[in-house]
C-alpha cells in the first residue's frame, strides 16, 4: 500500500479572501452579502459538472445487480402464493407496518405485506451499517410508543432498536405471518370484471386483493453513481445500505474487527457516511475519505431516556409532541419547545426567520439571509474548532445557504478526522476513475483494499411509479407512469382517478405536504387509510373512484399554491434537494397542499372534515349488489 499522502485542501480565491473579511470573529456581525454570495457560487460551480446525477440502473445493470442482495438473512425457497386477501400492502417499513396495523383495527382480516427485504423494517432492515441511527427524536420517530408501552432507550435511536420496534408493532397487529419476504411486485393490474386487483410477483405469486397500497417509503432506491473504471476494481465494495460484515467483521454495535490492516474508501459525506466514519476510524489501518460537497453536521447530543421519563407523560404525549415539533419547525407559536434539538434550533429558524413589524419584503430577505449566515458560521466554527489540520477543517466547512442540502447532526464524525488513520480526499466534481486497485482524484491515485459507497439514496422526490418498482396498470389499461408522465395527479396525494380502490401513503412529490419527521405524515396517512376503509365497508360500497372533477380540483389547488423556489435553490450546491443543480427541473404538480412544504396542520384537518363528514365529495362509489 502508498503511504497516506497530505490531507488534499485548495487555495484561497478572490472570493474567498472577501468572504474571510465578512467572517471576522466567526460571529457573522460583519456580514457582507455580495462576498457571502460570490463565495457560495464559486463553490457551486466547482460541483456543476456534465453527469453529475448519472446512476447505476441496478434493475438491469448485471456488472452491479448483486449490490441489491440481501447479506442479512438467505432467501428461502417457497411455493408460488395464488390465492385472494383483503389488502395488499407494498412495502414493510414505517409506513407499511402503520397501513396494516390502521386497516387491522379497521376490522380487515386478510391482509398481505409484500416486500423485497427479508422481514419488517423497510430502509431500517437494509441499513445495518455501524453507527446507523435516526436524527429526528426517538420519541417522535418511533410510531405507537404509548399503544406498545415501549420507551426507547436513547434520546435518538440506534438502527437495530428501531427495526426491532417496528417488528414489535407487526407482530402486535399480526402482520408477519402472511407477508411475503424476499419477494418483489412485478405487476399489479385493476380487474374490472371482479373489482379487484391483481398482484404478480418475481416468485410466481398471484394474489387477487379488494384495497391496495403503496407504501413503498422515500428512501427506498439504492443509488450507486456511476464512475469510470469502477467494475474493474478487484477488491470488495458495497453499498453502506447492503453493510457486508463478512468483510468487516463486527456489528452495528461490534468493533469491526477484521479490518484492522485494510485501507477502507468511504465514498461519501451526507447522513450514511458520517454516521459509519467513525467506527471505520476505530478499526481500520487507514480510511480516505471522498467527499463532494460537505454537510452542515450540527450537534446532536444524544443522551439515554432519563430515569422517569415515561412516569411524567399525560395520555396521548407522542401525538402532542409531534405536534409541537411539527409546529416549532413551520413557525407556529408554542409554549415550550419540547424536543429543543438542531432542527428546532437551525433548521426552525431559518424557515421563519422573525420579522418585525412593518419591516419591507427586501429588508426582511436580507436579514433572513443573514440569520442563514449566522448559522452557517456556527457550523463552520463548530469545524474549525474540532478538526486539527486546518486544510482538513477548511474541506469540511459547508459554504452554502442552510436549506441547500439536507442537515446532518453527529458528534463523533469531525473528531474523526484528527485521528492520523483519517485523510480527507477533497473532489467537488467528483471522483475521476477508479482502477483495479483504488481511485484516482486529480489524477493522483488512492490505492484501498475495499470501496464502501456511503452515497445514499434516490431523492426524496423521485416519482412516485418510479418509487413504486413495478407497473402497475388501472382501468382502460392506463399505468401510472403514462399517467404520471406530465406530473402527479391525485386526490389528497393519496388516491389516483383510474386506480380504483387504491391508496397511496402520502410522501413528498405527490401533492401531500412535507415533514421533517416522515413517521408523523406516515401515521397521518395510515389512519386515513384505516378510517376511510372502515366507513367504506359500514357504507357497503364495494369500489371507489376518484371523479375527474375531484381530481381535477386538488390539481389545480396544489399548482396554484406552487411557491416557486427556483431562484434560491439554482444559487445552491447541487443536492438532491435541487435535482443535483437543475432545479428548473421541478414541477408545480409534484407540490404540496397550501405550498411550499405544505400546511401541515391545515391538510390534516381537511382530511378529518371530508372523513367525518362521510359524503366522499370527490369520489365515485360502487356499492354491493346487497348493501341497502
Amino acid at each position: 500500500m502508498t503511504e497516506p499522502p497530505q490531507r488534499l485542501a485548495g487555495g484561497l480565491g478572490d472570493a474567498d479572501r472577501a468572504f474571510r473579511s465578512a467572517e471576522q470573529g466567526g460571529t457573522g456581525k460583519d456580514f457582507d452579502p455580495a462576498a457571502v454570495r460570490a463565495k457560495y457560487l464559486e463553490e457551486r460551480d466547482k460541483r456543476i459538472v456534465v453527469g453529475r446525477a448519472d446512476i447505476r440502473e441496478l434493475d438491469t445493470d448485471v456488472q452491479f445487480a448483486d449490490f441489491r442482495k440481501d447479506p442479512f438473512n438467505p432467501v428461502e425457497d417457497r411455493e408460488p402464493v395464488v390465492n385472494e386477501v383483503d389488502a395488499v400492502i407494498v412495502g414493510g417499513g414505517i409506513a407499511g407496518v402503520l397501513a396494516g396495523a390502521n386497516l387491522r383495527k379497521a376490522g380487515v382480516q386478510r391482509i398481505r405485506i409484500i416486500d423485497e427485504a427479508g422481514g419488517i423494517g423497510g430502509t431500517w432492515y437494509w441499513n445495518r451499517y455501524p453507527g446507523v441511527m435516526c436524527d429526528v427524536e426517538s420519541y417522535i420517530y418511533m410510531p405507537m410508543l404509548e399503544e406498545l408501552d415501549f420507551m426507547p432507550s436513547q434520546r435518538y435511536a440506534v438502527g437495530e432498536e428501531i427495526r426491532g420496534h417496528l417488528d414489535a408493532v407487526a407482530q402486535r397487529f399480526d402482520l408477519n405471518g402472511d407477508a411475503l419476504f424476499h419477494t418483489r411486485v412485478m405487476c399489479t393490474e385493476w380487474l374490472e370484471d371482479r373489482s379487484r386487483w391483481s398482484v404478480r410477483t418475481d416468485r410466481g405469486d398471484v394474489i387477487a386483493c379488494r384495497w391496495y397500497v403503496l407504501a413503498t417509503g422515500i428512501l427506498n432506491l439504492m443509488k450507486l453513481p456511476t464512475i469510470e473504471g469502477m467494475e474493474s476494481f478487484t477488491g470488495p465494495s458495497f453499498h453502506t445500505a447492503r453493510w457486508d460484515y463478512e468483510y468487516t467483521g463486527g456489528s452495528p454495535s461490534e468493533p469491526l474487527d477484521r479490518l484492522s490492516d485494510k485501507t477502507v474508501a468511504l465514498i461519501g459525506t451526507g447522513a450514511s457516511g458520517i454516521q459509519c466514519l467513525a467506527p471505520l476510524a476505530e478499526s481500520a489501518k487507514h480510511v480516505y475519505v471522498f467527499q463532494r460537497t460537505p454537510s452542515a453536521v450540527g450537534v446532536r447530543d444524544n443522551r439515554p431516556t432519563e430515569p422517569g421519563f415515561a412516569e411524567r407523560l399525560e395520555p396521548n404525549w407522542q401525538q402532542d409532541r409531534m405536534d409541537n415539533f411539527q409546529a416549532t419547525i413551520l413557525g407556529v407559536p408554542v409554549g415550550a419547545d419540547l424536543v429543543d434539538d438542531g432542527w428546532t434550533h437551525h433548521y426552525a429558524l431559518v424557515r421563519n426567520p422573525p420579522r418585525p413589524e412593518g419591516m419591507a419584503a427586501p429588508e426582511y430577505a436580507r436579514s433572513a439571509e443573514e440569520v442563514d449566515f449566522r448559522i452557517m458560521e456556527t457550523h463552520r466554527q463548530r469545524v474549525a474548532d474540532t478538526v486539527l489540520d486546518a486544510a482538513t477543517a477548511e474541506i469540511l466547512k459547508p459554504q452554502y445557504r442552510y436549506l441547500c442540502k439536507r442537515p446532518c447532526f453527529h458528534d463523533e464524525f469531525l473528531p474523526a478526522f484528527n485521528n492520523p488513520n483519517v485523510t480527507l480526499i477533497d473532489c467537488p466534481a467528483g471522483i475521476e476513475r477508479i482502477t483495479p486497485s483504488g481511485l484516482v482524484v486529480n489524477g493522483e491515485k488512492f490505492d484501498v483494499d475495499c470501496i464502501i459507497y456511503g452515497t445514499g439514496f434516490e431523492a426524496e422526490m423521485t416519482s412516485l411509479p418510479r418509487r413504486a418498482h413495478h407497473v402497475i396498470v388501472g382501468r382502460d389499461n392506463l399505468d401510472l407512469a403514462t399517467k404520471w408522465s406530465g406530473g402527479a395527479s391525485t386526490l389528497f396525494g393519496m388516491l389516483i382517478r383510474g386506480f380504483p380502490n387504491m391508496f397511496v401513503m402520502p410522501a413528498p412529490g405527490q401533492q401531500a405536504v412535507i415533514t421533517v419527521n416522515y413517521t408523523q405524515l406516515a401515521v397521518l396517512g395510515a389512519e386515513f387509510v384505516g378510517r376511510m376503509v372502515s366507513i367504506l365497508e359500514e357504507r357497503g360500497a364495494d369500489v371507489f373512484e376518484v371523479s375527474a372533477k375531484g381530481e381535477e380540483s386538488w390539481t389545480r389547488q396544489i399548482v396554484e399554491s406552487t411557491v416557486d423556489a427556483s431562484g434560491f435553490m439554482s444559487a445552491c450546491t447541487p443536492s438532491r434537494l435541487n435535482f443535483e443543480g437543475h432545479p428548473e427541473q421541478a414541477n408545480p404538480r409534484n407540490g404540496n397542499y397550501g405550498g411550499g412544504v405544505g400546511d401541515w396542520f391545515g391538510y390534516r384537518e381537511l382530511l378529518d372534515r371530508w372523513l367525518k363528514a362521510e359524503s366522499f365529495d370527490g369520489l365515485e362509489l360502487t356499492m354491493r349488489s346487497n348493501s341497502i
